[in-house]
């Protein structure tokens, strides 16, 4: 989960002269032609545990995924995490440059059961914020440390350079699948695969 801290790179660029794909870190891309969303886990593995199972679970086999994981024993977070608004790895970028809707999935602190919406998909951000408020989950989506609201959020770097960034406590983490959550969130998703291209 997240603290406050230095990340050690500024770029992907510098975390790959340093860190080695297949011994430190390793990307997972799935494509899936016909969708125009994207749901990416650019902490995965060690570096925020749980939010590569759960992008995974919500991509399925009907959205784009892309997985970003540390394979560090240890210290995963301290030298793998690169900061949402310099995240540039080829890959996620190439994949979300042709998604109209790209969401982000992350774990931060928080002692309650709850997920913080940010980014600048605001109507897309609603939808989903009103449908897990609808299953009980609490939701916010102002005021909180997590707004998303930076164009250079790996969230807001789709095709129309807007998305949405889901922030889950911890105790909403360990209780995904009791409550619903993945299964609310494809729900609201899953129209979107009809839209056409330039929606």
């Amino acid at each position: 989960m997240r603290t406050e801290h230095r990340d050690a790179y500024t770029s992907f660029a510098g975390l790959a002269k340093q860190q080695v794909r297949g011994i430190d870190y390793e990307i997972e891309v799935h494509r899936r032609a016909a969708s125009p969303v994207a749901i990416i886990a650019p902490h995965g593995g060690g570096i925020e545990r749980g939010t590569s199972e759960i992008a995974r679970d919500i991509a399925g086999e009907d959205f784009n995924l892309y997985v970003f994981e540390g394979l560090k024993s240890s210290g995963n977070y301290a030298t793998l995490h690169l900061t949402s608004r310099h995240f540039d790895e080829p890959a996620c970028l190439g994949l979300i440059a042709h998604c109209s809707f790209v969401v982000a999935i992350h774990v931060c602190r928080g002692r309650s059961e709850k997920v913080l919406l940010g980014g600048l998909n605001h109507v897309l951000k609603a939808q989903i914020a009103d449908c897990l408020d609808s299953i009980g989950v609490k939701v916010e989506t102002h005021g909180h440390r997590y707004p998303a609201i930076d164009p250079n959020n790996i969230c807001n770097r789709g095709r129309l350079a807007k998305g949405v960034q889901l922030e889950l406590t911890p105790r909403l983490r360990s209780h995904v699948a009791e409550r619903g959550f993945v299964k609310t969130v494809r729900s609201v998703l899953v129209s979107l695969n009809a839209a056409s291209p330039s929606a």
